[in-house]
Protein backbone atom coordinates (compact mmCIF):
# COMPACT_ATOMS: atom_id res chain seq x y z
CA UNK A 1 0.00 0.00 0.00
CA UNK A 2 2.90 2.35 0.81
CA UNK A 3 4.37 1.76 -2.65
CA UNK A 4 0.99 2.60 -4.23
CA UNK A 5 0.91 5.79 -2.18
CA UNK A 6 4.48 6.57 -3.24
CA UNK A 7 3.72 6.26 -6.97
CA UNK A 8 0.42 8.24 -6.62
CA UNK A 9 -1.68 5.45 -8.07
CA UNK A 10 -4.78 7.66 -8.35
CA UNK A 11 -2.89 10.10 -10.57
CA UNK A 12 -1.54 7.19 -12.62
CA UNK A 13 -5.09 5.99 -13.22
CA UNK A 14 -5.96 9.46 -14.50
CA UNK A 15 -2.93 9.38 -16.84
CA UNK A 16 -4.06 6.01 -18.24
CA UNK A 17 -7.68 7.18 -18.47
CA UNK A 18 -6.60 10.34 -20.31
CA UNK A 19 -4.78 8.33 -22.98
CA UNK A 20 -7.65 5.84 -23.28
CA UNK A 21 -10.34 8.53 -23.57
CA UNK A 22 -8.35 10.62 -26.05
CA UNK A 23 -7.75 7.57 -28.25
CA UNK A 24 -11.21 6.00 -28.17
CA UNK A 25 -13.47 8.99 -27.52
CA UNK A 26 -11.75 11.73 -29.56
CA UNK A 27 -9.43 10.21 -32.17
CA UNK A 28 -11.41 7.10 -33.09
CA UNK A 29 -14.78 8.82 -33.79
CA UNK A 30 -13.06 11.54 -35.83
CA UNK A 31 -11.16 8.94 -37.87
CA UNK A 32 -14.33 6.90 -38.39
CA UNK A 33 -16.15 9.99 -39.64
CA UNK A 34 -13.59 10.03 -42.49
CA UNK A 35 -13.81 6.27 -43.07
CA UNK A 36 -10.58 5.36 -41.24
CA UNK A 37 -9.84 3.19 -38.23
CA UNK A 38 -7.14 3.46 -35.57
CA UNK A 39 -3.89 2.08 -36.95
CA UNK A 40 -1.91 1.45 -33.76
CA UNK A 41 -2.70 -2.05 -32.47
CA UNK A 42 -4.26 -2.64 -29.05
CA UNK A 43 -1.13 -4.35 -27.67
CA UNK A 44 1.09 -1.48 -28.80
CA UNK A 45 -1.31 1.04 -27.29
CA UNK A 46 -1.37 -0.88 -23.99
CA UNK A 47 2.45 -0.83 -23.95
CA UNK A 48 2.39 2.89 -24.74
CA UNK A 49 0.06 3.54 -21.79
CA UNK A 50 2.22 1.41 -19.49
CA UNK A 51 5.37 3.20 -20.64
CA UNK A 52 3.80 6.57 -19.84
CA UNK A 53 2.44 5.36 -16.49
CA UNK A 54 5.81 3.84 -15.47
CA UNK A 55 7.75 6.99 -16.36
CA UNK A 56 5.21 9.14 -14.49
CA UNK A 57 5.37 6.84 -11.45
CA UNK A 58 9.17 6.96 -11.51
CA UNK A 59 8.91 10.75 -11.53
CA UNK A 60 6.72 10.76 -8.42
CA UNK A 61 9.13 8.43 -6.61
CA UNK A 62 12.26 10.45 -7.32
CA UNK A 63 10.44 13.66 -6.47
CA UNK A 64 9.49 12.29 -3.05
CA UNK A 65 13.04 10.97 -2.59
CA UNK A 66 14.59 14.43 -2.94
CA UNK A 67 11.66 16.24 -1.29
CA UNK A 68 11.62 14.40 2.02
CA UNK A 69 12.89 17.29 4.15
CA UNK A 70 10.47 19.90 2.76
CA UNK A 71 7.57 17.44 2.80
CA UNK A 72 8.21 16.86 6.52
CA UNK A 73 7.38 20.58 6.95
CA UNK A 74 4.64 20.98 4.32
CA UNK A 75 2.73 17.68 4.58
CA UNK A 76 4.37 15.38 7.19
CA UNK A 77 1.41 12.97 7.23
CA UNK A 78 2.06 12.07 3.56
CA UNK A 79 5.80 11.39 3.77
CA UNK A 80 6.56 7.79 2.76
CA UNK A 81 10.27 7.78 1.80
CA UNK A 82 12.44 7.29 4.85
CA UNK A 83 9.48 6.07 6.92
CA UNK A 84 7.51 3.11 5.55
CA UNK A 85 9.69 2.85 2.41
CA UNK A 86 13.48 3.05 2.77
CA UNK A 87 15.42 5.51 0.64
CA UNK A 88 17.33 2.62 -0.96
CA UNK A 89 14.04 0.92 -1.87
CA UNK A 90 12.72 4.20 -3.33
CA UNK A 91 15.74 4.53 -5.64
CA UNK A 92 15.38 0.88 -6.69
CA UNK A 93 11.68 1.38 -7.52
CA UNK A 94 12.55 4.53 -9.47
CA UNK A 95 15.19 2.73 -11.54
CA UNK A 96 12.99 -0.28 -12.29
CA UNK A 97 10.03 1.89 -13.34
CA UNK A 98 12.25 4.15 -15.48
CA UNK A 99 13.91 1.21 -17.27
CA UNK A 100 10.58 -0.53 -17.91
CA UNK A 101 9.03 2.69 -19.18
CA UNK A 102 11.90 3.43 -21.57
CA UNK A 103 12.00 -0.17 -22.85
CA UNK A 104 8.26 -0.28 -23.52
CA UNK A 105 8.44 3.13 -25.19
CA UNK A 106 11.31 1.92 -27.39
CA UNK A 107 9.36 -1.18 -28.46
CA UNK A 108 6.31 0.87 -29.46
CA UNK A 109 8.48 3.43 -31.25
CA UNK A 110 10.09 0.63 -33.29
CA UNK A 111 6.67 -0.88 -34.03
CA UNK A 112 5.41 2.40 -35.54
CA UNK A 113 8.64 2.75 -37.54
CA UNK A 114 9.87 5.79 -35.62
CA UNK A 115 12.62 4.65 -33.19
CA UNK A 116 13.47 8.28 -32.54
CA UNK A 117 10.15 8.61 -30.70
CA UNK A 118 11.69 6.55 -27.89
CA UNK A 119 13.69 9.66 -27.00
CA UNK A 120 10.44 11.07 -25.68
CA UNK A 121 10.60 8.63 -22.76
CA UNK A 122 14.35 8.94 -22.26
CA UNK A 123 14.20 12.75 -22.18
CA UNK A 124 11.13 12.78 -19.93
CA UNK A 125 12.91 10.50 -17.44
CA UNK A 126 15.90 12.86 -17.43
CA UNK A 127 13.70 15.95 -17.11
CA UNK A 128 11.83 14.45 -14.14
CA UNK A 129 15.15 13.66 -12.42
CA UNK A 130 16.53 17.16 -12.91
CA UNK A 131 13.13 18.63 -12.00
CA UNK A 132 13.40 16.92 -8.59
CA UNK A 133 17.04 17.87 -8.03
CA UNK A 134 17.26 21.32 -9.61
CA UNK A 135 14.45 22.80 -11.71
CA UNK A 136 11.72 22.84 -9.05
CA UNK A 137 13.95 25.12 -6.95
CA UNK A 138 14.23 27.62 -9.82
CA UNK A 139 11.72 30.36 -10.44
CA UNK A 140 8.78 29.11 -12.59
CA UNK A 141 10.92 26.59 -14.50
CA UNK A 142 9.65 23.63 -12.48
CA UNK A 143 6.03 24.80 -12.81
CA UNK A 144 6.35 25.17 -16.57
CA UNK A 145 8.05 21.78 -17.01
CA UNK A 146 5.35 19.94 -15.04
CA UNK A 147 2.64 21.74 -17.02
CA UNK A 148 4.34 20.81 -20.33
CA UNK A 149 4.70 17.15 -19.33
CA UNK A 150 1.05 17.02 -18.22
CA UNK A 151 -0.01 18.59 -21.51
CA UNK A 152 2.05 15.96 -23.30
CA UNK A 153 -0.05 13.06 -21.93
CA UNK A 154 -3.08 13.54 -24.26
CA UNK A 155 -0.69 14.16 -27.17
CA UNK A 156 1.15 10.83 -26.86
CA UNK A 157 -1.61 8.66 -28.43
CA UNK A 158 -1.73 11.13 -31.34
CA UNK A 159 2.06 11.28 -31.76
CA UNK A 160 2.28 7.49 -32.09
CA UNK A 161 -0.86 7.17 -34.26
CA UNK A 162 -0.18 9.85 -36.87
CA UNK A 163 2.88 8.28 -38.62
CA UNK A 164 0.82 5.18 -39.36
CA UNK A 165 -1.34 7.21 -41.75
CA UNK A 166 1.64 7.93 -44.04
CA UNK A 167 0.39 5.34 -46.56
CA UNK A 168 -2.96 7.17 -46.80
CA UNK A 169 -1.62 10.69 -47.46
CA UNK A 170 -2.43 10.48 -51.18
CA UNK A 171 -6.04 9.54 -50.47
CA UNK A 172 -6.25 12.19 -47.76
CA UNK A 173 -4.88 14.84 -50.15
CA UNK A 174 -7.07 13.83 -53.12
CA UNK A 175 -10.30 13.85 -51.09
CA UNK A 176 -9.15 16.77 -48.94
CA UNK A 177 -10.02 14.94 -45.74
CA UNK A 178 -9.73 17.22 -42.74
CA UNK A 179 -7.72 14.84 -40.61
CA UNK A 180 -6.12 17.80 -38.90
CA UNK A 181 -9.40 18.15 -36.97
CA UNK A 182 -8.09 15.37 -34.78
CA UNK A 183 -4.90 17.34 -34.14
CA UNK A 184 -6.90 20.45 -33.17
CA UNK A 185 -9.06 18.54 -30.67
CA UNK A 186 -6.19 16.67 -29.03
CA UNK A 187 -4.08 19.83 -29.10
CA UNK A 188 -6.93 21.68 -27.37
CA UNK A 189 -6.90 19.11 -24.59
CA UNK A 190 -3.13 19.44 -24.26
CA UNK A 191 -3.43 23.24 -23.97
CA UNK A 192 -6.24 22.89 -21.39
CA UNK A 193 -4.11 20.47 -19.35
CA UNK A 194 -1.07 22.75 -19.61
CA UNK A 195 -2.86 25.90 -18.42
CA UNK A 196 -4.72 24.31 -15.51
CA UNK A 197 -1.67 22.33 -14.38
CA UNK A 198 0.36 25.55 -14.40
CA UNK A 199 -2.29 27.20 -12.19
CA UNK A 200 -2.40 24.20 -9.85
CA UNK A 201 1.39 24.13 -9.52
CA UNK A 202 1.40 27.79 -8.45
CA UNK A 203 -1.43 27.14 -5.96
CA UNK A 204 0.53 24.18 -4.55
CA UNK A 205 3.60 26.41 -4.22
CA UNK A 206 1.53 28.91 -2.24
CA UNK A 207 0.29 26.04 -0.08
CA UNK A 208 3.91 24.95 0.48
CA UNK A 209 5.16 28.48 1.12
CA UNK A 210 6.28 27.72 4.68
CA UNK A 211 8.48 24.70 3.91
CA UNK A 212 9.83 26.20 0.67
CA UNK A 213 10.89 29.35 2.55
CA UNK A 214 12.67 27.31 5.24
CA UNK A 215 14.68 25.38 2.63
CA UNK A 216 15.36 28.38 0.38
CA UNK A 217 13.43 27.34 -2.70
CA UNK A 218 12.99 30.07 -5.28
CA UNK A 219 9.32 29.46 -6.07
CA UNK A 220 7.01 32.20 -7.31
CA UNK A 221 5.41 32.80 -3.86
CA UNK A 222 8.84 32.85 -2.14
CA UNK A 223 10.38 35.19 -4.76
CA UNK A 224 7.50 37.62 -5.43
CA UNK A 225 5.14 36.96 -2.54
CA UNK A 226 1.77 35.27 -2.23
CA UNK A 227 -0.22 38.25 -3.54
CA UNK A 228 1.66 38.34 -6.86
CA UNK A 229 1.39 34.55 -7.15
CA UNK A 230 -2.39 34.76 -6.71
CA UNK A 231 -2.58 37.43 -9.42
CA UNK A 232 -0.51 35.30 -11.83
CA UNK A 233 -2.59 32.13 -11.20
CA UNK A 234 -5.87 34.08 -11.44
CA UNK A 235 -4.75 35.70 -14.70
CA UNK A 236 -3.97 32.31 -16.24
CA UNK A 237 -7.41 31.12 -15.13
CA UNK A 238 -9.05 34.08 -16.86
CA UNK A 239 -7.02 33.41 -20.03
CA UNK A 240 -8.21 29.78 -19.90
CA UNK A 241 -11.80 30.94 -19.49
CA UNK A 242 -11.54 33.34 -22.44
CA UNK A 243 -9.92 30.70 -24.67
CA UNK A 244 -12.68 28.18 -23.88
CA UNK A 245 -15.44 30.72 -24.58
CA UNK A 246 -13.75 31.71 -27.85
CA UNK A 247 -13.34 28.08 -28.96
CA UNK A 248 -16.99 27.31 -28.24
CA UNK A 249 -18.28 30.47 -29.94
CA UNK A 250 -16.05 30.00 -32.99
CA UNK A 251 -15.85 26.24 -33.58
CA UNK A 252 -18.02 24.19 -31.22
CA UNK A 253 -21.43 25.82 -31.09
CA UNK A 254 -22.97 23.75 -33.88
CA UNK A 255 -23.58 20.00 -34.12
CA UNK A 256 -22.67 18.12 -37.35
CA UNK A 257 -26.40 18.42 -38.20
CA UNK A 258 -26.13 22.23 -38.13
CA UNK A 259 -28.24 22.66 -34.98
CA UNK A 260 -26.97 24.64 -32.00
CA UNK A 261 -25.07 22.34 -29.63
CA UNK A 262 -27.01 22.75 -26.37
CA UNK A 263 -25.30 19.67 -24.91
CA UNK A 264 -21.78 21.09 -25.13
CA UNK A 265 -23.07 24.54 -24.20
CA UNK A 266 -24.70 23.20 -21.01
CA UNK A 267 -21.74 20.97 -20.13
CA UNK A 268 -19.28 23.84 -20.56
CA UNK A 269 -21.35 26.21 -18.44
CA UNK A 270 -22.09 23.76 -15.60
CA UNK A 271 -18.92 21.67 -15.40
CA UNK A 272 -16.16 23.88 -16.80
CA UNK A 273 -16.83 27.63 -16.92
CA UNK A 274 -18.67 28.05 -13.59
CA UNK A 275 -16.11 25.89 -11.70
CA UNK A 276 -13.23 27.86 -13.27
CA UNK A 277 -14.87 31.13 -12.22
CA UNK A 278 -15.49 29.68 -8.74
CA UNK A 279 -11.82 28.69 -8.60
CA UNK A 280 -10.88 32.22 -9.64
CA UNK A 281 -12.92 33.73 -6.78
CA UNK A 282 -11.75 31.07 -4.30
CA UNK A 283 -8.13 31.81 -5.15
CA UNK A 284 -8.51 35.56 -4.73
CA UNK A 285 -10.26 35.13 -1.35
CA UNK A 286 -7.96 32.37 -0.03
CA UNK A 287 -6.26 33.25 3.23
CA UNK A 288 -4.73 30.10 4.67
CA UNK A 289 -3.26 26.74 3.74
CA UNK A 290 -6.64 25.01 3.94
CA UNK A 291 -8.15 27.49 1.44
CA UNK A 292 -5.31 26.88 -1.04
CA UNK A 293 -5.65 23.14 -0.63
CA UNK A 294 -9.36 23.39 -1.51
CA UNK A 295 -8.50 25.53 -4.54
CA UNK A 296 -5.92 22.97 -5.68
CA UNK A 297 -8.50 20.20 -5.35
CA UNK A 298 -11.13 22.17 -7.30
CA UNK A 299 -8.56 22.74 -10.04
CA UNK A 300 -8.09 18.99 -10.25
CA UNK A 301 -11.87 18.44 -10.52
CA UNK A 302 -12.10 20.98 -13.37
CA UNK A 303 -9.41 19.04 -15.23
CA UNK A 304 -11.31 15.81 -14.60
CA UNK A 305 -14.58 17.28 -15.90
CA UNK A 306 -12.73 18.55 -18.95
CA UNK A 307 -11.47 15.03 -19.58
CA UNK A 308 -14.95 13.56 -19.12
CA UNK A 309 -16.26 15.82 -21.90
CA UNK A 310 -14.69 13.26 -24.24
CA UNK A 311 -17.68 11.01 -23.42
CA UNK A 312 -20.07 13.74 -24.57
CA UNK A 313 -17.97 14.36 -27.67
CA UNK A 314 -18.13 10.75 -28.82
CA UNK A 315 -21.86 10.58 -28.19
CA UNK A 316 -22.40 13.78 -30.22
CA UNK A 317 -20.24 12.85 -33.19
CA UNK A 318 -21.53 9.28 -33.68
Amino acid sequence: MEILQLVRYKNLLIVAATMFLVRYFIMQPILQSFGFELQLGLLSFAMLVLATVFITAAGYVINDYFDTRTDLVNRPQKVVVGKSVSRRMAIAVHLILSILGILLGLIVAIRVGKPIFSLLFVLTTGILWFYSTTYKRQLLIGNILVAILTGLVPLIPLIFEYPLFATYWEVIAIYQLKLYTMVYWVGGYALFAFLLTFVREIVKDIEDFEGDTVYGRNTLPVHFGIKVSKIVASSVLMITLIILIYLFASYMRFLPSGRFDYYTFTYFIVFILIPIFALFVMLLLAQNKSDYHKASRLCKYVMLFGLLYTLVFRWLIL
